[in-house]
């Protein structure tokens, strides 16, 4: 058993408290290992809230939900009614609809900046992977978490936009038709759709969110936080065993995220108070009409956050796929024509783009579509196996490395945009561009990546105090 610390005789009420808990429960002890005492680099810069921020919008979506869950009833003949009661009659119930909607699109900014900020630093680099699988995994159930929720509201644009993804998945050769049905519980989505997203929702996805939440900052806590510069504090230490370039999180970073909690809240009330469809790209307005299964609207398409993928998915036509087969082509005749190969390996890569080419032309472009949108998300897992770049940092890369991330940001951009309106012959063209950019920029940073002048790496890190 193990020996029960006494609180001082001059402890106050809550000192004696909390220490009737530390002897029942680490809850100081798991403070101070995940904040209080955390040791964190001393030169984190604004990039760095954007974890924080995703923490409380998180938050937000759960408390939000809580309330929304008392009123909503997950009926298809019921659910746009209540929720059109919670808007109307319940006391304050527009004001938590708008919190849970605007919070949404909150948490796909907040995590792309976020995201952003570990690619452009490099914070899925050795000893990180594991953080980095986490958040993508993360970033994952987020994207499960507000598919579920489209449906919930049960207007317009929810109903057809279900309808056209769970479709996709009809487009898997062999098992495509029954894993629709098993999606959508019936052979249309109706009711049964409804009750099983509302229960992933509400109860599946949330969990699972949480729990990876938890290794994600556990994960974080163990092997430390990187930096703009790319330096481990760890390996230079003082006497007290403190890293010399670190600094305690509290009160520190807690003050740091506490102005950017404080700027996020203002912008957020902005956009809650005075424009919470923000133009009909966080709340369509044909999601303001009930679900009509007779009435297709004039164009479809996902919330933003969606877009990017949805054009990628529309831009996978036959003729990408005849472009994606000669881009395997010669990739493979370059291989065989300058790369040092065996005679076993030559035959084995000929083969493999063989066989690649032979299922490209094999199966439906619709299928080769749902593969591409998937690809985009998964490729984001083996990260950091696939940037070979001799340093982390983008601060010690050559010049154009920031130029590349400059047009991925903006491709990402543009393929989210043509994804939000309606199919036209240049958007198409546009998009499949932008698809093979966006795939290439991963696909060929093993290359690019170790291309040009790299600037030394300092032992330590920089910081101008201000």
């Amino acid at each position: 058993m193990a020996e029960f610390k006494q609180a001082p005789a001059d402890a106050s009420a809550g000192g004696a408290f909390l220490n009737w808990i530390d002897n029942r429960f680490p809850l100081t002890k798991l403070w101070n290992d995940q904040w209080g005492t955390y040791y964190a680099p001393k030169n984190l810069n604004w990039w760095y809230i954007f974890g924080s921020l995703a923490m409380l919008v998180l938050v937000i979506q759960i408390v939000s939900g809580i309330f929304l869950t008392m009123h909503y009833k997950p009926d298809a003949a019921l659910a746009f009614a209540s929720v059109e009661y919670i808007m109307r009659d319940v006391p304050w119930g527009w004001l938590i609809r708008y919190m849970h909607s605007t919070g949404a699109s909150a948490f796909f900014i907040v995590v792309y900046l976020h995201m952003f900020r570990g690619l452009i630093y490099g914070s899925y680099r050795k000893p990180r992977e594991l953080i980095w699988l986490f958040g993508c995994a993360i970033f994952l159930g987020l994207m499960g978490q507000a598919f579920t929720g489209y449906l919930l509201p049960w207007g317009q644009m929810s109903y057809w936009g279900a309808q056209v993804i769970v479709n996709l998945f009809s487009a898997v050769p062999f098992v495509g038709p029954d894993l629709a049905i098993l999606i959508r519980g019936d052979f249309v989505v109706g009711d049964a759709t409804l009750n099983r997203f509302f229960a992933f929702h509400v109860i599946a996805l949330p969990m699972v969110l949480l729990g990876l939440v938890v290794a994600h900052l556990i994960a974080l806590h163990e092997v430390g936080s990187n930096n703009p510069d790319g330096v481990e504090i760890k390996a230079k230490r003082g006497a007290d065993g403190h890293p010399l370039d670190g600094i305690p999180s509290h009160p520190y970073y807690t003050t740091h995220d506490v102005v950017g909690v404080v700027v996020f809240l203002l912008l957020f009330s902005a956009v809650l108070f005075f424009a919470p469809e923000m133009g009909g790209y966080f709340l369509e307005y044909n999601n303001f009409i009930p679900a009509n299964p007779l009435q297709t609207p004039l164009h479809i398409a996902p919330v933003w956050y969606f877009t990017p993928f949805y054009s990628m998915l529309r831009a996978t036509n036959p003729l990408m796929i005849n472009v994606l087969s000669g881009i395997i082509a010669l990739a493979t005749a370059l291989a065989l024509l300058k790369g040092r190969l065996g005679t076993i390996a030559r035959l084995a890569l000929a083969l493999g783009a063989l066989v690649a080419i032979g299922l490209l032309q094999t199966f439906d472009a619709k299928f080769w579509g749902v593969v591409v949108m998937g690809a985009a998300v998964v490729i984001l897992f083996f990260l950091p196996w696939l940037d070979k770049s001799p340093v982390k940092s983008i601060r010690y890369r050559p010049g154009w490395h920031k130029i590349v991330y400059a047009v991925f940001v903006v491709v990402f951009l543009v393929l989210g945009y043509l994804g939000s309106q309606p199919p036209s012959e240049l958007g198409t063209y546009v998009s499949q561009i932008g698809t093979l950019i966006y795939l290439g920029f991963f696909l060929l940073m093993p290359w690019w990546g170790r291309l040009g002048e790299f600037k030394p790496v300092p032992e330590r890190v920089t910081f101008k105090p201000h």
